[in-house]
């Protein structure tokens, strides 16, 4: 057995922080979208136990990957023992982006053991065994448009971005999650997302109605050593972006643009300083 899946990364179009949960958690409202930029995640029935294998990024040691997890709960809720599989990953989308891409990892690992041992799950459930392991996993098992509430794990589907080109730039540093929600938990956030209204523009497929409310509440508590977000949003606008938000937690920036000739001409120009500079389009929903 030997089977593959592609991992799209994501970027949240909107993200509202309503506040934080008596488990600990913090209630959001987030429009999510899939990008093509991606990682490939390959499975295989060989070996002894579970082994993780990655191109271009180190497993850390001595303890359970995501991944891991994962699929131990993925066979336990199927009731038979997990075989011996080897799991490599193909490593496009940067770590610790505000990208999705380990959960997109993970994500894609679940498709791949529901295609194989499976096929029947509801995808309600694979989302549900995604959300043991992390919140971003519900949106990352389906992929697509969609609104996702609660941690993460209250997912409607939504109409699909309208064809567009989104150029996708991540600075050299990483941003703490953790650090940054402290941060928010201290402060109200002067601009929120009007995510009605950008519904309301995927449902017209308004292109632009949607890049106009680009919003995430992270970028007003970013601490001043981080404020490159704000030189990459600026500079994406000046090469012709629609609009321009950091995704998630970030660092990463993202622009929309209507046109594959000026996309492609931002990347080329924002790539001279960023490395991590990639060019990508929307993705419908995977499962």
């Amino acid at each position: 057995m030997k089977i593959q899946e592609q991992a799209p990364a994501k970027i949240n179009l909107a993200l509202n922080i309503l506040g934080r949960r008596t488990d600990g958690y913090h209630e959001l409202r987030m429009v999510m979208q899939s990008v093509s930029l991606c990682d490939t995640v390959t499975v295989e029935e060989t070996g002894i136990g579970f082994a993780l294998l990655a191109d271009g990024f180190t497993v850390p040691a001595g303890k359970s990957s995501l991944e891991q997890q994962a699929a131990e709960a993925f066979f336990a809720a199927v009731g038979r023992p997990m075989p011996p599989l080897t799991v490599h990953l193909e490593k496009t989308t940067p770590a610790y982006a505000g990208l999705g891409g380990g959960s997109a990892d993970v994500a894609a690992l679940l498709r791949c053991l529901r295609r194989q041992y499976a096929p029947e799950m509801p995808v309600e459930q694979l989302r549900a065994i995604g959300l043991t392991v992390g919140s971003d996993m519900p949106f990352c098992v389906s992929g697509g448009t969609a609104l996702a509430e609660g941690r993460g794990e209250r997912l409607t589907a939504l109409p699909a971005l309208p064809d567009c080109w989104i150029v996708l730039c991540k600075p050299e540093f990483g941003i703490p999650t953790p650090a940054l929600f402290t941060l928010a938990d201290a402060g109200t956030p002067k601009n929120r997302p009007d995510i009605d209204g950008m519904i309301r523009a995927l449902s017209a497929g308004d292109l632009d109605g949607v890049a106009a409310r680009l919003c995430n509440v992270f970028e007003e508590f970013l601490p001043e050593e981080y404020h490159e977000v704000f030189h990459i949003k600026n500079r994406l606008l000046e090469l012709g972006a629609l609009n321009a938000a950091m995704s998630g937690s970030g660092p990463t920036v993202f622009g929309i643009f209507r046109e594959k000739t000026a996309a492609k001409a931002a990347e080329t120009a924002l790539k001279q300083r960023y490395p991590q500079t990639y060019l990508a389009k929307p993705v419908g929903e995977l499962v």
